[in-house]
Formats: structure tokens, C-alpha cells, sequence
């Protein structure tokens, strides 16, 4: 347990210094047309949500024809 922990954390490390020298740009000219992120976003948490209130209904009737 402890060396995986160590292992992680090591590899954390490593990664976080290699990642040191890498530094965004800035001086993007600004977009005319923004495209909105909302839309798509909205429809996948609906997807999920709808997703697990069916796995939800699903467990729950499995319980009920169990007992």
C-alpha cells in the first residue's frame, strides 16, 4: 500500500515538473463568432441525468421482485 502510494505520488511529481516549461499562448486575436459551449453541455448532463434515474427505477424494481 505505502509503495503504491509512493509510486503514485512520484509519477505525480514527474509530471508536474516536465510540465513547468509549457506556457499558453496569449496573444490570440479575439473570434468574432464565439461559439456557445452551453448547448452541448446541457444535453449530455440531461443524458445523464436521464441515464441514471433509469438505472435507479431499474435497481430499485430489482430489490422489490427479490424480496
Amino acid at each position: 500500500m505505502k509503495t503504491s502510494i509512493l509510486k503514485v505520488l512520484g509519477l505525480l511529481s514527474i509530471v508536474m515538473v516536465l510540465s513547468l516549461p509549457v506556457m499558453a499562448q496569449d496573444n490570440f486575436p479575439d473570434p468574432e463568432d464565439d461559439i456557445p459551449v452551453d448547448g452541448g453541455l446541457t444535453l449530455l448532463l440531461a443524458a445523464g441525468a436521464g441515464l441514471g434515474a433509469k438505472k435507479l427505477r431499474d435497481n430499485r424494481k430489482k430489490q422489490q421482485n427479490k424480496n
